[in-house]
Parts: structure tokens; C-alpha cells; sequence
């Protein structure tokens, strides 16, 4: 007779990233029975539904609305105890490097302009790599581009952790230029 998998390991509730709660912890500072759960930033901003751990432990996500996980940030099962510790899984990403600042900006300002997620450091921008945006950078003058294969970390942005949205994924078309009234003279 077959063995059984055992059930889902239930997911439901978020601590902020750093170490379990006190009392929580087993040897080496670690949750007892901790998991690691390895997951691209898309992935990071789904919040439900079943995720296999680094050792194959099947998961089931049902965590509150809100804001994409954080590396670091440990999840609760239905007990509130930290069972399982989310990583930012290695993406392939696109480096982009100028010695001129001015450069760095344009290409900032060109991707911006296509809702492209971006994470800005101080060695340049991160984006996940894309061969019409690599194309389009590359024809930018002063810039480096260099393939990595890393974490991804995007910026949340000025409206907070909200994903970027491509016009490829819907059907309908829209004006990004933004119409402000002035004021009456």
C-alpha cells in the first residue's frame, strides 16, 4: 500500500524579518522544525497557494492580503508559531552600470516610463533580465550592462509594494500621461 503525503503544512499568518520570537527558538537560533521556502520577487507578491520547500515540504499559503514577503520574514502556521523563513530565491538579472550619472538616470527614466521593476543601488540598477529591454539599454549611450544571476529585490516604489503591471497581460489600452487642471487664473 502506497504511503500517504502528509497534509500541507498551513500557512496563515507574517512576522516581520529577524529571529522567531523568544522561546521559539531551537538550537542555532533557528525555529524547531524551520523550513525555508526559496521564492523570485514575483513569486513574493503571491500570497496564497501551495509552495514546495527547499527540503519538498509541501505548503499551503493562506496569508492576510498585503504587502510581497520579505527575505528574512518568518511565516506562522495556524498556532502563530514560525515554522517556515522566506529567501529570495537567484533570478537572472540585468546590472546596469555608468561612470556617468546622468546616463544611470535616462536609463532609470526609460525604464520607469515602461512600469519596469527596478532595484536601485549604489552599483547600479537590478532588472530582471529581458532581451527587448537589454536591447534598448544597450542602445543608450554610457552604459554597462552586465548578466548576474542573484536575489532580486525591486524597490517598492512611490505607491508602496504594489506590482508593476505590463500592457501585454491585459486587453485594454490607456494613457499613462497624467492630467492635472490648473488652477483657474
Amino acid at each position: 500500500m502506497a504511503e500517504r503525503e502528509p497534509e500541507p503544512l498551513l500557512l496563515s499568518g507574517r512576522r516581520a524579518p529577524g529571529r522567531p520570537p523568544l522561546g521559539a527558538e531551537g538550537p542555532g537560533g533557528t525555529a524547531p522544525e524551520s523550513l525555508r521556502l526559496e521564492l523570485s520577487a514575483d513569486e513574493r507578491t503571491r500570497l496564497r497557494g501551495h509552495r514546495r520547500s527547499r527540503c519538498g515540504r509541501d505548503l499551503l499559503l493562506q496569508l492576510p492580503r498585503g504587502a510581497a514577503l520579505e527575505p528574512g520574514e518568518w511565516l506562522l502556521d495556524g498556532e502563530g508559531r514560525p515554522r517556515v523563513r522566506v529567501e529570495a530565491a537567484a533570478e537572472p538579472l540585468l546590472l546596469v552600470r555608468s561612470d556617468d550619472p546622468l546616463a544611470l538616470q535616462r536609463a532609470a527614466y526609460h525604464l520607469g516610463n515602461r512600469h519596469v521593476a527596478l532595484q536601485v543601488a549604489e552599483d547600479g540598477l537590478r532588472l530582471l533580465d529581458d532581451p527587448v529591454l537589454s536591447d534598448l539599454l544597450g542602445q543608450l549611450p554610457g552604459l554597462r550592462l552586465e548578466r548576474r544571476l542573484e536575489p532580486f529585490l525591486p524597490d517598492a516604489g512611490a505607491y508602496g509594494a504594489a506590482p508593476a503591471h505590463h500592457h501585454q497581460q491585459h486587453a485594454h489600452h490607456h494613457d499613462h500621461a497624467a492630467v492635472v487642471p490648473l488652477s483657474p487664473r
